[in-house]
């Protein structure tokens, strides 16, 4: 059986979400930039820059939207970063 870590020991979900946001805009091909990936999701660079820095709360909605953007489920925005 796989140990789960404490709640205490996991970061924020808004610091999970945004490090995970970081990560998989980076991994796209053509190393996305903060500006690219806000014109894909109609938000301003930096409201990408927020997030990825856990400055500023995300509605579901565009949690969604940066999903289907990043190729990922919307729960794994909320996976503790590799």
């Amino acid at each position: 059986m796989a140990s789960k870590s404490s709640p205490a020991s996991l970061p924020s979900a808004r610091t999970r979400v945004g490090a995970n946001i970081r990560r998989l805009r980076k991994a796209m091909k053509g190393k996305v930039s903060q500006e690219k990936l806000g014109e894909m999701a109609e938000c301003h660079r930096t409201y990408v820059s927020q997030l990825e820095r856990a400055k500023t709360n995300i509605s579901v909605d565009r949690l969604e939207r940066f999903a289907q953007i990043l190729g990922v489920d919307i729960a794994d925005l909320f996976l503790p970063p590799p």
